[in-house]
């Protein structure tokens, strides 16, 4: 069914690799970040948010305008908005650190680490799906358990923000930090969504 409309095909799975492309480039950016909040670090990262709605907005406008899509056009909208929400949460997550004025933790490096490998994963997946689908499939099963590595190593660093709540200082702190532990957390469902919806499409195009 696919080869029938390979040059259309080929259009969307070329703009979605950009997007995940540029997410990963957020989430190494935020990576670096986590490690040395240098302001310079924050404009790049800023930038690429910005870059990577314009390339949503692209295929937005690529995918209302043709009338008979690869796969469903809403596995199309839906994979693009959700790989467009794991950029958007590394910019927030960046923008609540600076915001809120509290110091990277090793738990958000770790986090962030496994966010960019997941994320590096669906790029490997995009890569995959014209020639080798099953190869993509793989890769959209790797980006899950990163992403389901992700909420134990946020458990952890709940329980041990809460580990002492008596002083009220520590309570304020512990209120911040979580907020910024919730981005990250919400660019692990985006993730996960995104390899769902990827592994859906493999499913009813092969």
């Amino acid at each position: 069914m696919l080869k029938i409309f390979k040059k259309r095909r080929n259009i969307f799975i070329h703009m979605m690799h950009e997007q995940a492309t540029l997410a990963l480039e957020g989430m190494e950016l935020l990576k670096a970040y986590l490690s040395y909040p240098a302001k310079s670090l924050a404009d790049e990262l800023t930038a690429k948010e910005k870059q990577a709605d314009e390339s949503r907005r692209i295929l937005i406008e690529e995918l209302n305008r043709t009338f008979i899509t690869p796969f469903d056009r809403e596995d199309i909208f839906a994979l693009s908005r959700a790989i467009d929400d794991i950029i958007d949460y590394a910019y927030s997550t960046m923008t609540e650190i600076v915001i809120l004025e509290v110091d990277p933790t090793r738990y958000m490096v770790r986090i962030c680490s496994l966010l960019r490998d997941a994320t590096f994963e669906l790029v490997m997946a995009f890569e995959r799906l014209e020639d080798h689908p099953g190869v993509a499939a793989e890769h959209a099963q790797r980006a899950k358990a990163l992403e389901n590595r992700v909420e134990t190593v946020y458990r952890e660093a709940l329980a041990d923000m809460f580990e002492e709540t008596e002083d009220v200082k520590k309570l304020v702190t512990i209120m911040k930090l979580r907020e910024v532990y919730r981005h990250l957390s919400n660019a692990a469902d985006r993730g996960d969504e995104a390899a769902n919806v990827l592994a859906d499409i493999i499913v009813k195009t092969t």
